[in-house]
């Protein structure tokens, strides 16, 4: 009796410290959890080239892809077809897809939950560890962004404000969006394909490889309500300037709404530790 007393006052304790703490994030530990996390993805050659190699070669297949589609009467070009599908394949391969493999990997291997006996905050944990794939994603899609422009010869965007929004929203809704995904992965293994359909959702219907612009209306419409759509939208239209004022805010809405989603779906369902 004494020892069940014992182990339902430290467990209370536990939570009771961890509530007194919930709200006061260290950047300290954000910084030293995540500099382990960046050193475990260095270590990680095929992750290495999942996160770094695979976004750019893929851009090939974007431009192939753009160059075989009819963009008459759409009011785009190669270039402005090609550039926010550039941002998309960093956001699903560097970004979500890794992510995904990340949590699910560390959870298995019971990283997180010693981490969560420690000092550090739940937020803090799930952040670090994205910290890595996110920085890498930010700066790949910045260089191809810049280098896509200039090959294609597009030019700056006009609306750089719309691509700024885009890049930000996509890159929290890709980190959120895989914490969601790893609470629903049993094992490393099934860590490779759980991603798959959002991924073949956001190839086929969010204008990565073929601007929903060329899509009969219907089937357009409905595909701007796809998680990955409304990032695709805000970063062609900064250099189309293709979204009317109600359909900026409704891509932003979309988009944030989706984060919140997926933001629900981790604080409720994200396990931290192995089922067994």
């Amino acid at each position: 009796m004494s020892g069940t007393t014992t182990t339902t006052t430290g467990a209370a304790g536990a939570r009771a410290a961890r509530s007194a703490r919930s709200g006061r994030l260290s950047a300290q530990r954000v910084r030293a959890l995540a500099r382990a996390e960046l050193t475990l993805l260095v270590r990680n050659r095929s992750a290495l080239f999942v996160v770094l190699l695979l976004p750019t070669l893929m851009t090939f297949s974007l431009k192939s892809a753009a160059g075989q589609a009819d963009l008459s009467g759409t009011g785009l070009s190669v270039g402005t077809a090609v550039l926010p599908g550039m941002v998309g394949m960093v956001l699903l391969f560097a970004v979500y897809s890794n992510l995904v493999g990340v949590y699910v990997g560390r959870r298995e291997e019971l990283v997180l939950k010693r981490l969560r006996t420690g000092e550090a905050d739940d937020r803090e944990i799930l952040g670090a560890a994205a910290l890595p794939s996110v920085t890498i994603g930010i700066v790949q899609s910045v260089l191809l962004l810049a280098g896509g422009a200039l090959l294609l010869d597009v030019g700056a965007p006009a609306r750089p404000d719309l691509v700024v929004a885009g890049l930000v929203l996509g890159l929290l809704l890709a980190a959120t969006l895989a914490a969601a995904s790893a609470a629903f992965t049993r094992t490393t293994e099934l860590a490779q394909l759980t991603p798959m359909p959002l991924m073949l959702a956001t190839f086929a219907g969010s204008g990565v490889f073929v601007p929903l612009e060329i899509y009969p209306d219907r089937i357009a419409e409905i595909c701007r309500w796809l998680p990955m759509t409304p990032v695709m939208d805000l970063l062609r239209s900064g250099w189309t300037q293709q979204l009317s004022g109600p359909g900026t805010l409704r891509a932003l809405a979309v988009a944030v709404g989706w984060t919140a989603l997926g933001a629900y779906a981790v604080r409720r369902r994200f396990r931290w530790e192995p089922r067994r």
